[in-house]
This record gives structure tokens, C-alpha cells and sequence, in this order.
């Protein structure tokens, strides 16, 4: 009664292999078709809408580039910027860091020291 289990047990290892190599070779054919699809799809011109897309993201990314945008705050332009929305309006308001600068510019120009520099910062950076 071992022989036959056995026997059974040694043609499975044996044919295991094989099956496995098969089946591999026949998903690489399958494979075969989706590629040479794919190379065809690059192959095509981009649509009007998508050369629209192209240009807008080139535009977008130039602005972004422009006023030296990094990580969330780049992420964040460039996603208004995608949606169309008017984003140059941004240019107009100053950065909490620009502010500052031209608040201290202007009370060094002013001569002010102390308690007056103070009060003039506060004023200045709150419009």
C-alpha cells in the first residue's frame, strides 16, 4: 500500500517543476500583446485637450519655479494653479518673511529705536 502513495508522491515533485515553467511561459505570452500595445499608445500624437494639459503645467510649473516654491507649499500652488484658479492674484500679498522686511526697512529709514520700533512693527506687519 506504500508503493502506490509513494510512487504518487514522486511523480507530483517531479512534474511540479514543469507545470510551474509552463504556466510561466504562457503569462509571458499573454504579456507579449499588452506591451506591443503600449509601445503603439506612445507611438500617437497627444490630443488638443491633452497638449492644453501639457501647456498649463508647463506654465504652472514655471510660476511655481519662479517665486522658488518647495515641498507643500509648491504642491499646494500647483494644485490651484492646475484647476484654473487665478493664482496671480497671490503676487499682490506679501510673505509674512517679505513683511518683515519691508516694515524693518522702513523704520530704519525712519530712525526709530525701542519702544517707538516696536510699536511701528506691530502696526506695520498687522496691514
Amino acid at each position: 500500500m506504500r508503493s502506490p502513495t509513494a510512487l504518487f508522491a514522486a511523480l507530483m515533485l517531479a512534474v511540479a517543476p514543469a507545470w510551474a515553467q509552463d504556466k510561466a511561459q504562457g503569462e509571458a505570452k499573454k504579456g507579449a500583446p499588452a506591451a506591443e500595445k503600449k509601445a503603439e499608445a506612445a507611438k500617437k500624437e497627444p490630443t488638443e485637450a491633452q497638449k492644453r494639459q501639457q501647456e498649463r503645467m508647463r506654465a504652472c510649473n514655471e510660476k511655481a519655479a519662479a517665486r522658488k516654491l518647495e515641498g507643500d507649499a509648491r504642491k499646494s500652488f500647483m494644485s490651484a494653479c492646475l484647476r484654473g484658479e487665478d493664482v496671480d492674484k497671490d503676487d499682490k500679498k506679501l510673505t509674512q518673511q517679505e513683511k518683515m522686511k519691508a516694515c524693518n526697512k522702513q523704520a530704519s529709514d525712519k530712525g526709530l529705536k525701542g519702544d517707538d520700533r516696536k510699536k511701528f512693527m506691530s502696526e506695520c506687519l498687522k496691514g
